[in-house]
Parts: C-alpha cells; structure tokens; sequence
C-alpha cells in the first residue's frame, strides 16, 4: 500500500471540496484518521464491512471483541443504531453533546455486524469538532471510530499530526491535520437500564447534565 494521503483541514471552517475528497476515500473503503474534540481518531464507513476488519487489524483487536463507537452528527439518527432510550437518557445525551462523551446503549438491529457477530451495545458519540461532524453530515451516515492510542498509556505522537502520519502512513489511506489534538479521551458511560455508570473517566464531566 502506498502512504496515506496527508490533508490539512481548517479545523472551524472546513472546507466542502476537502471533506467530499475524505468522502470519496471513505466510500472506496478507505480508513481515515481525523480529529475530533478529544483525541484524534481513526475511522472507517459504517456500512463497508471489509473496511470495518481492516480497522480491527490495524488496531490489532479481534472483530467480535472491538468496542467500536458511531461518530454522528447529531441526535437525529440515534434511534435508528439504538433502543430502548429512555425519555431521560435522550435529555442527558441531547444536553452534553456535541461534546467529549461516549455513550453506551443497547444495540439496535441496524447496527451491522462485525465479522458474523451480533453487536449487543453500541457507542454513540457526537464530538465538538467541525472536521468529523462535516464528514458524517456528508456521508450520510456514522463512520465508526477507535481511538489511535493506546488503552493505557498517553504516547507522544497521539496530538501531533505529523508524528500521526508518520507512523500510520503505510497503514491507512487519509490523515487529516486538523491541528494538535488533545490527550484525553472521551468518557464513556453505560447508559443501559438508565444507569449512568462511568466506564472510563475522560473529558467529560458527566455530572454536569444529569
């Protein structure tokens, strides 16, 4: 494979010629790397499987076990990936986001598979960045997502999109630089049952909508 495609994006007014290129390599199957409010990104469409494994691949996670999230644009599609919200947990997600948030809620049947297997939950995340709420609202639907880093550890090169490129180029097909990103990931909240129970404390300070 080639190197990536390195493109730099106007993080607050991105342009429509640049997104709708993004698109298109999306479209073909391509896997991207973008920004987001928290830490950059790497991501892939929704509804092509076969760029949904390599994204696995190259995170080096096995399909069935891949916690991936669903970057949307807004609350307008959430239904379609997720049910059984509640009244409650749609005013808590509809006031905290855009924001540094991933929730967690129970899969709907239109969530596609993932190598064979059956997605129970789904993570729903609507960043605070124009660059992936741009890209959704163009392709028309979630590009499913993975941080770059890793789990445990805060690596150096996880802001800084030069050093991204550098270390991803043989592997994905676009990284954007939308700017230095940050360090801190979303937080992750379990909203099954209308339990919010923080998975992972990052950016987000949940209390502040509930």
């Amino acid at each position: 494979m080639s190197n990536a495609l390195y493109l730099k994006i106007h993080p607050e007014n991105p342009p429509l010629n640049k997104i709708l290129q993004v698109i298109d390599i999306l479209r073909k199957g391509g896997i991207i790397i973008y920004p987001t409010d928290t830490i950059y990104g790497m991501g892939c469409d929704l509804h092509n499987a076969r760029a949904m494994e390599r994204l696995c691949q190259i995170k080096g996670i096995k399909p069935d076990k891949a916690n991936l999230s669903f970057i949307c644009s807004d609350l307008t599609h959430i239904s379609d990936y997720a049910r059984s919200i509640s009244t409650q947990t749609y005013k808590v997600m509809k006031k905290a986001l855009p924001g540094p948030f991933t929730f967690i809620l129970e899969a709907s049947s239109k969530v596609p598979k993932l190598a064979g297997a059956k997605k129970k939950t789904v993570g729903i995340r609507v960043p605070n960045h124009q660059i992936p709420l741009a890209l959704v609202k163009e392709l028309g639907n979630p590009i499913i997502s993975t941080s770059i880093r890793d789990e445990d550890e805060v690596i150096e090169y996880s802001t800084d999109p030069e050093l991204i490129f550098e270390k991803f180029k043989g592997l994905v097909d676009v990284v954007i630089d939308g700017g230095y990103g940050h360090n801190i990931p979303s937080t992750v909240v379990d909203c099954q049952n209308d339990q919010y129970e923080i998975i992972r404390q990052g950016a987000g300070i949940l209390e502040e909508y509930v």
